[in-house]
């Protein structure tokens, strides 16, 4: 072997034994955190979490600090929390705000209190960003463990702060699969899903384009959701990013096991404007519906 072959395979053997370490250590770190956040012990990590959480601007996950947005009344019988797409081009995380802001003003009479989650990482457009691990940062393959366990992390604090008799989650795009994994990482944590343009099987999402190896599936926990989970799940007839069959085939599966899941297909919308469409909001609406009648 010559010594330039010496050399490339010398490489590849190096770069192959970190990111398996890397891999190790992000699924123990991973373990290790969920392991504390149902135990309900606080959590240090690289990053301190909020000097305050004052659940107005910012809340603390596991051991990061989480920008917010909360509207709506301070007493609330159902919570409402958006969490946003992956935003890969760049843009600040809060095109959420409103619909949060609409979702309160639209359910005031049933004390609804609605927030917006900004994920680890991300800004929000006001020259802050939530933070977030080193390791776990960026905005590609990364529904990985730690960060979902963030956001786990703070609706654990909100709950516990205003201590809602429901809480429902509404994600879009990544949002959504981050949203369908925390309901089967966290199982109880959240009572009903509010899925719009859901990559609900990651492996299958990613045909053709470059494989995630780090981020959680919604379809690898599917069994682990609550049967007593409500779950909407929509797509915009034209989302050229995101196929309906991915929701579609989720639902199914979660009918299957007993769960009240249904998909529905919304007209016209793209992957951008499905999260603004009204369907959304009817499923809101049915999803407080259900959860207030099963109470």
């Amino acid at each position: 072997m010559n010594p330039a072959s010496a050399g490339f395979f010398k490489y590849a053997e190096h770069r192959r034994i970190s990111e398996t370490m890397l891999l190790f250590r992000s699924h123990f770190l991973g373990m290790m955190i969920s392991a504390l956040i149902m135990l309900g012990a606080p959590i240090l990590g690289s990053a301190s979490p909020c000097d305050r959480d004052d659940f107005e601007s910012q809340v603390s996950g596991a051991s990061q600090c989480l920008l917010m947005k909360r509207y709506g009344t301070a007493s609330p019988k159902g919570m409402v929390i958006w969490l946003h797409g992956d935003l890969s081009s760049g843009a600040p995380a809060n095109y959420h705000f409103a619909l949060a802001e609409k979702t309160a003003q639209l359910y005031s009479a049933r004390e609804v209190m609605a927030i917006a989650i900004v994920r680890p990482g991300y800004p929000d457009g006001s020259g802050r960003s939530s933070s977030v691990d080193s390791f776990q940062a960026g905005r590609s393959d990364h529904y990985t463990r730690e960060n979902i366990l963030e956001i786990a992390g703070a609706i654990t604090h909100l709950r516990k702060k205003f201590s809602p008799d429901h809480v429902i989650l509404v994600g879009h795009s990544g949002g959504a699969a981050i949203s369908a994994v925390i309901a089967g990482m966290q199982p109880g944590l959240i009572d009903a899903l509010v899925l719009v343009a859901c990559p609900c099987d990651l492996a299958r999402w990613r045909l053709g384009r470059r494989e995630w190896t780090r981020s959680e599936s919604p379809s690898a926990w599917i069994d682990k959701v609550p049967v007593t989970t409500r779950i909407f799940a929509l797509t915009g007839s034209k989302d050229n990013n995101t196929s309906p069959e991915l929701a579609d085939i989720y639902t199914k599966g979660q009918r299957t096991r007993g769960l009240d899941a249904t998909f529905e297909m919304i007209p016209d919308a793209t992957h951008n404007s499905a999260i603004r469409a009204a369907p959304v909001f009817h499923a809101i609406a049915r999803a407080l519906d259900r959860t207030e009648k099963s109470r």
